[in-house]
């Protein structure tokens, strides 16, 4: 897809850059974290564009001791010439809103980013922006300050032999609530990046810390499935297969291992679609035809047994589906870029990987077999889990629900809209959690230690176990393909546990459970963890004043001016706390606070699981000191 007409006539011009510094979170989502490495994203992406029309191989990314980003490629460089709106063309790429090379045509016919924003966002809410040009033999450059203000015109600084585009800036401290650039958050994005085009390399360099790293894959995402699955155990070799198809490219790379989730990240041109679309829709219609007409063709399934059908054949999977779609025909769903809209993609994706999966089972029939074996496994088990389900609707005294009256306390009102689960460790801060609760609109169910943990069984063993099968039957909406949000019996399903190790273990378990046999409840925003106190601070004087910290810096800061007589109680777990101790701090809507759950990248949550999950304590606990402190970092008041 080479397109060598990129120059000023390739760049039109939509409208203007003024609101961008009014509401930043309209272009960047947010101006937290996230939407500080978002600049990031926008700065890379640009780069990226150059790569997959073809032009650079190589792009490095800069983390500075000013805290800058510097963003370096070696493709042909940003055109600056006379623009038809009779400012340089560089000038307008930076400082008009919807100015570039992604509109009209000439300039790509694939690309992420912003739809050509970008470089203009990016300068908006920057501090210091730097761009440099290498292009038709000259070095051009153009500073930019407070936001998009020029400083200057655009200087030719010498003569040059190579190509390509250099932007450095700097994050306004007075739009971002944090300005500091995470190493490990921007490694995982161009690792990613680099996964995603074979043979581009990616740098990464942090002179705060002198630390530097350089990824490139002659494999591609082969390469990428086979990091994901390197903790599981493949069933056979990466198969990977790619095809073209009037203006849509499709790339597949997939391994089954021998575990029981089911992991499908999308991408179309480089950028990742968390929330699927008609790309995805078409993987999975042709895997699970593919899978069928084979076993029917060779008598993997007997005249009588039914299809397989497609959540069965996709137990243990893990695939990268990567399209290249030309702008022309390009959609998405919603504000965001999250899911795939584009009804083509569907047809063409489903027409390559049937042919070529079943092309690949033919050569492979032994192992064809093993994953049918696999998927008629997770049938029976799926098949008795309904009978007994259905069963434990008509039998009144059916264990399962004799068992589920004796420890929910259910919400007095029948309200789905309001109702909250609190799920709690332990039957003592149950107990506590039943008193103090607001009987309206809270149920509570105590949970008995830690759950079992899934990664390590099947889904008929923990189908079997009492404690996931009591939060199935409350929680009332089924799960895995069956699951069905509306269903749902809670507004808001809230993990309660001790602030310490076990608690973070529990809380753990809890969310792996719901991230794969109930993924649309944190899709939805529906899943939070509580943050209990970890101090109660009794000052003492002719009033006395109970105040509660949620850090060490809290509790310092209180204790600063507090009399000598002050006690000081670190709380060892909920339930050290009484029904209004646990409601007042915990449970309120009106003074509690909650962590509200969310999956921001699918691929890094599923090698936190493995991490957490997987078989190497001392990985897992590592990984628990390092990330888990117990504070209130990350709050969702309520």
């Amino acid at each position: 897809m080479q397109n060598n007409n990129y120059g000023d006539s390739s760049i039109t011009i939509l409208e203007g850059l003024e609101a961008v510094r009014k509401r930043p979170g309209m272009y960047i989502g947010s101006t937290d974290d996230r939407g500080l490495h978002h600049l990031v994203w926008e700065i890379v992406d640009n780069s990226i564009d150059e790569a997959l029309a073809g032009y650079g191989k190589e792009i490095t990314v800069i983390i500075g001791n000013d805290n800058s980003i510097t963003v370096m490629d070696n493709g042909r460089g940003v055109p600056c010439g006379k623009h038809a709106s009779g400012k340089n063309t560089l000038e307008v790429i930076y400082t008009v809103l919807h100015a570039g090379g992604k509109f009209g045509t000439g300039g790509y016919k694939t690309s992420g980013g912003l739809h050509g924003v970008g470089g203009s966002v990016v300068n908006a809410l920057s501090s210091y922006m730097e761009v440099t040009s290498y292009r038709d033999g000259k070095i051009h450059r153009m500073i930019f300050e407070n936001g998009g203000k020029k400083i200057g015109k655009l200087e030719i600084l010498g003569d040059t032999k190579r190509t390509g585009t250099t932007v450095k800036f700097i994050p306004d401290g007075q739009i971002f609530s944090t300005t500091i650039f995470d190493y490990e958050k921007i490694k995982e994005r161009i690792r990613e990046n680099a996964y995603l085009i074979k043979d581009l390399k990616m740098n990464l360099i942090d002179k705060r810390t002198n630390k530097q790293e350089s990824f490139v894959y002659e494999r591609g995402i082969s390469e990428y499935v086979e990091d994901i699955d390197k903790n599981k155990k493949p069933i056979h070799k990466v198969c990977y297969f790619e095809d073209q198809i009037d203006k849509i490219a499709v790339e597949v790379a997939l391994q089954f291992v021998d575990t029981y989730d089911e992991k499908i990240i999308s991408f179309v041109n480089n950028v990742h679609t968390k929330d699927g679309g008609t790309h995805e829709l078409g993987f999975k219609i042709a895997l699970t035809r593919a899978f069928n007409d084979f076993s029917r063709k060779y008598n993997l399934l007997k005249e009588k047994d039914p299809n397989l059908e497609g959540s069965d054949l996709r137990s243990g999977l893990t695939a990268i589906v990567s399209v290249r779609v030309e702008e022309s025909i390009l959609e998405f769903e919603g504000q965001t870029k999250g899911k795939l809209g584009t009804p083509l993609a569907k047809t063409i994706v489903d027409q390559i990987t049937y042919e070529k999966l079943t092309e690949y089972l033919v050569n492979n029939k032994d192992l064809a077999q093993k994953i049918v074996d696999k998927a008629i496994v997770e049938y029976n088990a799926r098949m008795a889990a309904r009978k007994a389900r259905t069963q434990a609707r008509l039998d009144k005294k059916d264990k399962q629900e004799v068992n589920l009256s004796g420890k929910l306390s259910p919400a007095g009102e029948k309200n789905k809209e309001i109702n909250e689960l609190f799920l709690v460790e332990g039957d003592s801060a149950g107990g506590s959690a039943k008193k103090g609760r607001d009987r309206r609109f809270q149920a509570i169910l105590p949970l008995r230690g830690k759950i079992l943990n899934i990664e390590k069984t099947g889904q008929e063993n923990a189908l079997k176990n009492q404690e996931i099968a009591t939060m199935i039957y409350t929680i009332g909406a089924d799960y895995g393909s069956s699951f069905d949000l509306k269903k749902c019996n809670y507004k808001k399903i809230i993990i309660m546990t001790d602030a310490d190790d076990d608690g973070a273990h529990i809380q753990v378990l809890l969310l792996t459970f719901f991230f794969r046999y109930m993924r649309p409840l944190i899709e939805d925003g529906r899943v939070y963890v509580a943050l209990p106190p970890l101090f109660k601070i009794v000052k003492r004087g002719k009033k006395e004043e109970t105040i509660y910290a949620w850090t060490n810096e809290e509790k310092e800061k209180i204790l600063k001016n507090a009399p000598a007589n002050t006690i000081v109680q670190r709380y060892k777990g909920l339930g050290e706390m009484n029904a209004d101790q646990l409601w007042d701090t915990t449970m309120n809507p009106e003074t509690r606070n909650l962590i509200r759950v969310n999956i921001e990248d699918l691929s890094d949550a599923e090698k936190q699981i493995d991490i957490l999950m997987g078989d190497d304590a001392a990985r897992r606990r590592n990984w628990l000191e390092s990330n888990v402190s117990f504070t209130l970092e990350d709050e969702q008041g309520e």
